[in-house]
């Protein structure tokens, strides 16, 4: 375990191709350990709604940057309601989007560091819910990631013409 800490800084457009750049790290990684369920193989920096999407959330949402000794490590999109495929809820919330680690920085806490600073800055904000959803297959294994940080599971779901199975989970804090 390296000892360097992880910095975590607000994001804007400027880092637009970073956060494009994690992305796309973290589908390779994903894809060389045979797991490609998830965000498939291709570059998500090729795929016009991606990009779209990380535009939206950096110009509507608070986008976070996680830095390791001065490089992106990681990255988190917080804002105040999911995607068009989850239903939204009664109260006032945070979402998580796109949590994604570089994977040359895997196993030094980058994603527990922003899941962290995402916690923190949604109770800034007087908000007692934190929400996330992600991909439920390969085991459970990112559904008990979330867990692992404090989150609890709520409701299943499916995309993508019903071949891709989700989980959304919530953290009250």
């Amino acid at each position: 375990m390296n000892d360097n800490p992880v910095h975590i800084r607000p994001g804007g457009p400027a880092d637009i191709p970073l956060f494009l750049a994690i992305l796309d790290s973290a589908v390779e990684g994903l894809v060389a350990r045979g797991r490609t369920g998830q965000w498939g193989t291709q570059p998500l920096s090729r795929n016009p709604k991606v990009v779209e999407s990380i535009e939206k959330y950096v110009a509507d949402g608070s986008p976070w940057l996680a830095e390791v000794d001065g490089e992106a490590a990681g990255m988190l999109m917080l804002t105040d309601g999911p995607g068009s495929y989850i239903p939204p809820v009664e109260e006032p919330e945070q979402y998580v989007h796109y949590l994604a680690t570089d994977p040359r920085f895997a196993g030094r806490g980058v994603g527990r560091a922003l899941l962290t600073h995402a916690a923190a800055e949604t109770r800034r904000q007087g908000i007692s819910l934190l929400r996330v959803d992600c991909y439920a297959g390969n085991e459970g294994k990112l559904v008990a990631y979330y867990e692992s940080n404090g989150f609890v599971r709520t409701e299943t779901f499916t995309e993508k013409n019903g071949t891709w199975p989700g989980q959304v989970l919530e953290m009250r804090l």
